[in-house]
């Protein structure tokens, strides 16, 4: 197994993943339109892969992704008196199910988590499920209060 950042010749298969990780959570939306959604995703993907904003790792097998994450660097506004790191916001994990609970998600984040230690991120949010949160604990994440929101009517 390698892991790697994404390239351009993963999308579709990238594209595949996002579309089966949300009929997977909510299968409602497997009568959407794909060659929407697959519109969409891909100039996204296309963008994303060429920013210095996106970052999306992935772990690969004999030329098929097993698992992805996607990190997206935000930008703080620098502060007199320290250099000022961006955070990751982290987003999009899945893992293909025949490869769930092998360590293949957590050699990942690991790895994810090392490359965010290297490159002095002040540090990563990430909003698991409640089935997400112990694969997070265990890979040294904690809870923190909920952010407040604002949502527009």
């Amino acid at each position: 197994m390698k892991i790697r950042l994404a390239e351009a010749k993963d999308i579709e298969q990238l594209i595949k993943m996002r579309w089966d990780f949300t009929i997977e959570y909510d299968e409602s939306k497997k009568n959407e339109s794909f060659d929407d959604f697959e519109r969409e995703c891909h100039s996204f993907l296309e963008n994303a892969l060429k920013s210095n904003q996106w970052f999306i790792w992935v772990v690969e097998e004999n030329g098929n992704i097993a698992s992805h994450i996607y990190i997206e660097l935000i930008q703080k506004v620098p502060r007199p008196g320290r250099i000022t790191y961006p955070f990751a916001y982290m987003t999009n994990v899945y893992t293909v199910p025949e490869y769930r609970n092998k360590g293949v998600g957590s050699k990942l984040l690991s790895s994810i988590n090392k490359w965010i230690k290297d490159n002095h991120y002040e540090f990563v949010i990430v909003w698991p499920s409640d089935e997400a949160i112990n694969y997070y604990k265990k890979n040294g994440y904690v809870h923190s209060k909920e952010p407040m929101e604002y949502f527009p009517s």
